[in-house]
């Protein structure tokens, strides 16, 4: 049966779920990258534009590009400081609409897994890089647990049903990324892992965070009162709580950059 499309309607919910955690692991990819300022870059599958902001503040770009297949998260970026410098649009990670060499720089941030032909979509920001401009990406290491929503995900696979998760987790892991740059003829490719933790006041603050968006949501409103609270205790007990009953929750992705060739 194919996994249910998984959707993102709610422009502020997620950037309070996931574009926070988007932040806290761009923060050190940037700093990997270490571009100059005056560039030229290309945000693929920005949503609510939280990776495009941290490279408006960090990098001081010359331009920047930010395209999304969702509306609703566009509205929500355009109402974005980065706005000013940098402009939203619709479009497809596998069919970009800028002509060839346009960027300095094209990145994909928690997006390529959502991508159904990889290849193809890195192939793309290739396309729109100068010779010697950088490509580059981060995703959850899902099959590695360092995905933020491990601890529900986990726990639904104990009650016997299928979360719903990125259709490509395939390539999330480091050697995958890696080994799909290379064959991309991407050049002086480097992977690492990124790891981050967040602090949530306490388990209920990162239930309702977490849940606060996209299909996941959706799918467990919809489930028996009874299976609801199985999957909130279940998911209650991986996430022991410090002494003041915060919860601090791990999670890691794995980075890859390379040059396109001259």
């Amino acid at each position: 049966m194919p996994q249910e499309p998984i959707r993102f309607a709610n422009g502020a919910a997620y950037d309070r779920m996931m574009g926070v955690w988007t932040r806290f692991v761009g923060d050190i990819f940037l700093d990997w990258l270490a571009l100059k300022p005056g560039l030229q870059w290309l945000d693929v599958g920005c949503g609510t534009g939280a990776f495009t902001q941290l490279v408006v503040d960090r990098c001081r770009p010359a331009g920047a590009q930010g395209i999304d297949p969702s509306e609703s998260q566009l509205e929500f970026a355009r109402q974005r400081p980065a706005a000013k410098t940098a402009e939203f649009r619709l479009g497809d990670a596998m069919d970009l609409p800028f002509e060839d060499s346009r960027f300095d720089a094209a990145v994909m941030a928690l997006v390529l897994f959502f991508v159904p032909e990889p290849e193809k979509g890195v192939a793309e920001m290739m396309r729109v890089v100068r010779p010697g401009g950088t490509v580059a990406a981060y995703v959850w290491d899902i099959l590695g647990g360092g995905f933020p929503m491990d601890p529900i995900v986990a726990e639904l696979r104990a009650m016997g049903k299928t979360p719903v998760l990125p259709p490509r987790t395939d390539i999330s892991t480091l050697d995958a990324l890696e080994a799909l740059w290379r064959r991309c003829g991407l050049e002086a490719v480097e992977a690492r892992p990124i790891a981050v933790e967040r602090t949530f006041a306490d388990f209920e603050d990162y239930w309702r965070t977490t849940l606060g968006a996209g299909s996941v949501k959706d799918r467990i409103a919809a489930m028996p009162e009874a299976e609801r609270t199985r999957l909130k205790e279940g998911a209650r007990a991986r996430l022991p709580a410090e002494a003041d009953g915060r919860i601090i929750q791990k999670a890691w992705a794995n980075a890859a950059k390379g040059q396109v060739p001259g």
